[in-house]
């Protein structure tokens, strides 16, 4: 593989998981589910999916 295509294929990856992330957070949001999410201190929090969704549209 070239450079070229490497770059476009981890592209694809990564836009593939941001729109799994998204379409998991808005079920989670449905039916008022929560999270576990890693802090920037690096502890583990349970938040509403809501409260996750919200944060990933800053």
């Amino acid at each position: 593989m070239s450079e070229k295509e490497i770059l476009d294929l981890q592209d694809k990856i990564d836009r593939g998981l941001q729109l799994a992330e998204e379409r998991m957070l808005q079920e989670k949001t449905l039916h008022n589910e929560c999270v576990v999410v890693q802090t920037m201190e690096g502890t583990i929090q349970r938040i509403p999916a809501k409260q996750a969704m919200s944060s990933l549209a800053l």
